[in-house]
């Protein structure tokens, strides 16, 4: 969804599509001022057994913010984004990007696989997919 978007996420879902009452009320438990930042979203999935996927649809259809996007890639105020592009890229690490592209994109669930593979850091998969021009979708939350 886009800015101008922002507080319509249910929209994104069809009509009559409802809340799971368990992650609602975990969701109302967890966030501040509309706000669901990405590790919350992720540590209510584990913890109540259900996909992140299931957690991202209740937070739109309560129209909730997803923010602090774990990748770096949105919800950090004015900046959006805080990924940085590396002068220098793994050429393993490259590897695995491009075999794990689909349609020429970077799902979100494989960059999270690929730095748990490569023991780095979630935002330096981002960064890597930065110099190489790969952008990272499907986020698992839905965001986009």
């Amino acid at each position: 969804m886009t800015h101008e978007d922002a507080g319509h996420y249910a929209r994104k879902h069809a009509q009559g599509t409802r809340v799971n009452p368990a992650i609602r009320d975990a969701l109302l438990e967890r966030t501040k001022d509309g706000k669901l930042p990405c590790a919350i979203a992720f540590d209510i999935a584990k913890r109540l057994g259900v996909s992140p996927g299931q957690v991202g649809q209740t937070a739109d259809l309560m129209e909730l913010r997803l923010v602090k996007c774990q990748l770096g890639l949105f919800g950090y105020g004015r900046r959006k984004s805080i990924v940085k592009s590396v002068a220098s890229v793994n050429p393993e690490l490259k590897k695995a990007i491009l075999e794990a592209l689909i349609n020429d994109r970077l799902p979100c669930r494989r960059a999270w696989e690929i730095a748990a593979a490569f023991g780095i850091h979630k935002l330096r998969v981002s960064a890597v997919c930065n110099a190489l021009g790969v952008r990272i979708k499907p986020c698992q939350l839905g965001a986009f």
